[in-house]
């Protein structure tokens, strides 16, 4: 009987002790979990849900270094966008913005890197065959020129700039080299209502930011954008 007893009370320490080793193991689950998702978190933009330039950029690589020149690179901005945000207000603005977010999501599916570049600035890399290019970008324009419902009822007529670029008619897989090249396209195109796709004439010029050459922010290194 005694040794039935002394065997019970093993079987408890042990028990104990496994449960008193858990609690620090789960505490520090719950933790790594809370910091995933904040880190998750800080890679998107809270307005759109989508990826901030950085972490847009990193899954843009990855797309362009797996699908190569089946790779298409889309710049999107909103036209007249501060129009809405002046005659409307910013939370009217906010609800376009997040439209365009949704649309260009859906749009892209899920292969792709869609993110939001700053302002009413959008970027997408995503694979597409060029036998399919011209058809897909016009479903994209007619997607972002969809009128945009507020919370109050009222209803937005909206429409966006578009320009691609891709690498086989680029001649690179660089990102930076490809949105400005897409950059250049949309302002050729801009106010067009169609996509515009980029020509070997839209190569980019030397310039910082990623940006085409004379836009806010960029430069070409040693003189003044």
């Amino acid at each position: 009987m005694d040794s039935v007893l002394r065997a019970q009370a093993r079987i408890g320490q042990r028990a104990l002790l496994l449960t008193t080793a858990a609690v620090p193991l789960t505490g520090w689950t719950v933790h790594a979990l809370a910091l995933h998702r904040r880190l998750a978190a800080a890679k998107k933009d809270p307005l759109t849900g989508l990826l901030r330039r950085d972490a847009y950029a990193a899954r843009a690589r990855q797309v362009l270094a797996r699908h190569g020149d089946n790779t298409v690179v889309v710049l999107a901005d909103a036209d007249h966008f501060k129009d809405i945000n002046d005659d409307l207000g910013h939370p009217a603005g906010d609800i376009v913005l997040a439209a365009f977010g949704a649309r260009l999501t859906a749009w892209a599916g899920r292969s792709a890197s869609v993110g939001r570049l700053g302002g009413d600035e959008f970027a997408v890399v995503l694979p597409m065959s060029p036998g399919r290019r011209e058809a897909r970008l016009a479903t994209l324009v007619r997607m972002l020129r969809t009128p945009v419902v507020l919370d109050d009822g009222r209803t937005v007529d909206v429409a966006a700039s578009v320009g691609a670029a891709t690498p086989d008619v680029i001649g690179t897989r660089d990102l930076s080299l490809l949105q400005r090249a897409a950059d250049a396209a949309l302002y050729d195109g801009k106010h067009s209502g169609r996509a515009h796709l980029a020509t070997k004439e839209h190569a980019p010029v030397a310039s910082i930011n990623g940006r085409r050459a004379g836009r806010p922010g960029t430069a070409v290194r040693g003189r003044a954008a």
